[in-house]
């Protein structure tokens, strides 16, 4: 098993990470504040936000690292800020890794990574994500959710990356937010926390709230908090070292149930995919697809075996039994609840189908999905 490590007490960001020949020649170096400046759209309107601090002050961010977190959330957070300092000459940035019990902490690809201390540890930060992975709610425990609800109370803005966010929501965080996490949990959360509201995005800056989809969206969020507070011409900068021409904007949607479409990309095949998305508690009829596409019910038909090679009603279908199947997979709902809230008349119907679609009966699938995601 690979470890990563930082060795023993927390390191200078610059120092943590960056070549021992420093930036490479010629690599552009912006002055911090430099280029276009955006308000910091997590700034809470009732006090000073992370991105109201002074731009010479050095911005202390904690990571606290949880069991099977996503390594690459992980990195997509931190390394933007290592290469900000890089370019700017100057610890624009500093961060700090711990875990609920201060011990090293084993990530969803099997890489380990040191903590520099239990949660206590960062009770000062102003400034705290949560990285999470499978099975978030397992490592729920009062300790933990108590230490976050103390770190908010404080006035720390509180995040989260990929699933973490169902943290944050144990421990009453999320109450008057809106927020964001990885799509194949997003099923799971809404049935748990019907009263919170969940975007698709790929993030969102929302107070002293900020939560993201994971993956690589964590760099765009990184991206578009390192513009608010140093300048757009940095941001651009620290996208090309990593070979991106820029960042994507927040409202950007996950789109990670929808299936590869034949061809180039089209606006009526979207529209309909989308109303299926939205609608995955209930059966749509082809006249009701039809009419968001702007088509007749024929046109759709053939633009759905043209595009995707199965009919709409196929498609939805499709949706519908994945929605199931991460509910089954990721949360304690009964088979009948997951049927009735995919839209199926009876549990016999829902057997059925899943049956047909995946080879075993829904209570025969309560297991972790064969492919994680990174």
């Amino acid at each position: 098993m690979g470890r990563l490590t930082r060795g023993p007490g927390p390191l200078p960001p610059s120092a943590a990470y960056a070549p021992a020949d420093g930036p490479a020649p010629g690599a552009a170096r912006p002055v911090p504040g430099a280029g276009t400046r955006h308000s910091a759209p997590y700034a809470p309107a009732g006090g000073p936000g992370p991105g109201d601090r002074p731009p010479g002050e050095t911005e202390r961010i904690g990571f606290l690292l949880i069991p099977q977190f996503s390594m690459m959330a992980f990195m997509s957070a931190t390394e933007p800020l290592r290469v900000a300092n890089r370019l700017a000459g100057a610890p624009l940035y500093a961060w700090s890794v711990v875990s609920p019990d201060g011990e090293a902490v084993v990530s969803s690809s099997g890489l380990t990574v040191m903590a520099e201390g239990p949660l206590e540890a960062a009770k000062d930060l102003p400034m705290l994500f949560v990285v999470a992975g499978f099975e978030p709610d397992a490592h729920a425990a009062p300790p933990l959710l108590a230490g976050l609800r103390r770190m908010a109370r404080r006035g720390a803005s509180m995040g989260a990356l990929d699933t973490g966010a169902w943290l944050l929501a144990r421990a009453g965080l999320l109450d008057d937010a809106r927020v964001t996490l990885h799509w194949e949990a997003a099923p799971a959360f809404r049935e748990t926390f019907p009263d919170i509201e969940v975007s698709e995005d790929l993030y969102e800056l929302d107070g002293r709230r900020i939560t993201c989809a994971g993956g690589t969206a964590a760099m765009d969020m990184m991206l578009d908090m390192i513009a608010a507070r140093h300048g757009q011409d940095l941001a651009v900068a620290v996208a090309r070292q990593f070979i991106q021409d820029g960042m994507r904007a927040r409202s950007v949607r996950q789109k990670g149930r929808f299936p590869a479409m034949r061809g180039r990309p089209d606006r009526r095949l979207t529209a309909a995919l989308e109303l299926m998305q939205r609608e995955l508690d209930r059966a749509l009829s082809p006249a009701e697809i039809a009419q968001a596409a702007n088509l007749s019910v024929r046109q759709l038909e053939r633009l759905f075996r043209d595009r995707l090679g199965e009919s709409p009603a196929a498609a939805h279908l499709r949706l519908r039994l994945e929605r199931a199947r991460e509910l089954l997979r990721q949360t304690d709902l009964r088979v009948l609840e997951v049927a009735t809230a995919t839209g199926f008349a009876s549990g016999a119907s829902f057997a059925r189908a899943y049956r047909s679609a995946f080879g075993e009966a829904p209570r025969n699938d309560r297991r972790e999905p064969d492919l994680p995601r990174a």
